[in-house]
């Protein structure tokens, strides 16, 4: 769920890129947090890593780079852990051993320095993973993102799920979509997050953002009382278990846009998900209610550019037709590849389309067309 403006900006792209990176502030015996979250920005990092026995770690375009030479103690790790949770947020991680957070750097670089974090616990030891965010909403061309997908801004009910492994993404292009919808259309939009990555303002719609643990306590909660609160469009931060999953459904089904992610593959794998979460004896009526409700899948990884630093998606687009329904309603999962294949004139592509797209134009190299492809016999055929 990164926020990849600073890698998939089609604009421009800049980075410092002296290997390895060294700050003198940082040489000193009591490594500084706020002087690492500052450097993250500064180096245009997209993540800063936090763990005993390393240096600090930044990931710039894709690659974990250290900052300074000295690596951290276990006291390091925790103390600096420590210094950025509340009493309450320090009473969660001890009893669950991780956290999800959002924290912000004040000052100069608040605008550039709002940061998702979760602190674990591993080996005994703590670590912290931070990524960084912003407020900053970019259009779909910006994000290198098909243009099909203003489409789903215009929905009024359904949903819709956006795909991927962690830091493909995500949460960007909903971010963007839910922008559009704010800026076009006057709705009431909720989003339930966890934490809270994107700041939207009240534009065209009224937006109210609710936070696990601080606003809410679970995602299935917060979507049983949003669809009380009389709202046009819901956006769940991710599906994760099957009380979130089925009420979404459900909320779909009486007239919402819902809008959420999944940690899936492909639009086939999406579905197959999300049906299995369910019980065995709910699955067929759970089938029916998603071919009806369903009525996109986008799926997306970033791969690295090669043409210019940085980083560009790739993207599958299943857009939910008569025809996909009713072989998502037969469980004739199997087909819905090739239903795929022939929308190309709905705005649907496969993977593997897509994949040979970018490598055609030069975007990726052939090789990472080949490890992303889930058929690399068929981008093999293409390319050739």
């Amino acid at each position: 769920m990164m926020n990849y403006k600073s890698t998939v900006d089609c604009r421009r792209s800049t980075v410092h890129s002296q290997y390895p990176m060294t700050n003198d502030k940082m040489t000193n015996d009591k490594t500084d947090i706020l002087e690492l979250l500052k450097t993250t920005v500064e180096k245009g990092a997209s993540d800063l890593h936090l763990t005993a026995g390393s240096p600090p770690m930044v990931r710039i375009f894709g690659d974990l780079t250290p900052v300074g030479r000295k690596k951290l103690s276990p006291e390091d790790t925790r103390e600096m852990a420590m210094s950025i949770l509340s009493a309450k947020q320090k009473e969660v991680f001890e009893q669950n051993r991780s956290i999800d957070l959002a924290y912000s750097l004040d000052g100069a670089c608040r605008q550039a320095g709002r940061f998702r974090v979760n602190a674990f616990y591993q080996r005994g030891r703590v670590s912290v993973a931070f990524r960084r965010l912003s407020d900053e909403f970019l259009t779909l061309e910006e994000l290198c993102l098909p243009s099909t997908l203003y489409n789903l801004a215009q929905l009024r009910d359904g949903l819709v799920l956006v795909t991927g492994p962690t830091g493909s993404g995500k949460t960007t292009t909903l971010a963007s979509l839910l922008d559009m919808i704010n800026q076009t259309r006057p709705c009431h939009i909720i989003t339930i997050e966890d934490p809270i990555e994107y700041v939207h303002e009240h534009k065209k719609a009224i937006v109210n953002q609710r936070e696990l643990y601080s606003d809410v306590a679970s995602f299935g909660e917060a979507l049983r009382y949003a669809v009380r609160e009389d709202p046009d469009v819901i956006l769940v931060g991710e599906m994760r278990d099957l009380d979130t999953m089925r009420t979404a459904i459900m909320a779909a089904e009486t007239g919402h846009l819902v809008f959420s992610t999944l940690h899936s593959r492909d639009a086939v794998s999406t579905i197959n998900r999300a049906i299995g979460v369910f019980p065995i004896d709910e699955q067929q009526l759970i089938r029916q209610q998603l071919s009806m409700t369903l009525k996109a899948v986008v799926s997306q990884r970033l791969l690295r550019r090669s043409d210019t630093p940085g980083l560009v998606p790739a993207v599958e687009v299943m857009i939910v037709t008569s025809a996909i329904s009713n072989l998502i309603r037969t469980g004739k999962d199997e087909q819905i590849y090739s239903a795929i294949e022939t929308g190309g004139v709905l705005g649907m592509q496969t993977m593997e389309e897509s994949l040979c797209t970018l490598c055609r134009a030069g975007k990726i190299a052939r090789e990472a067309a080949l490890k992303t492809a889930k058929s690399v016999r068929l981008v093999e055929h293409r390319l050739r």
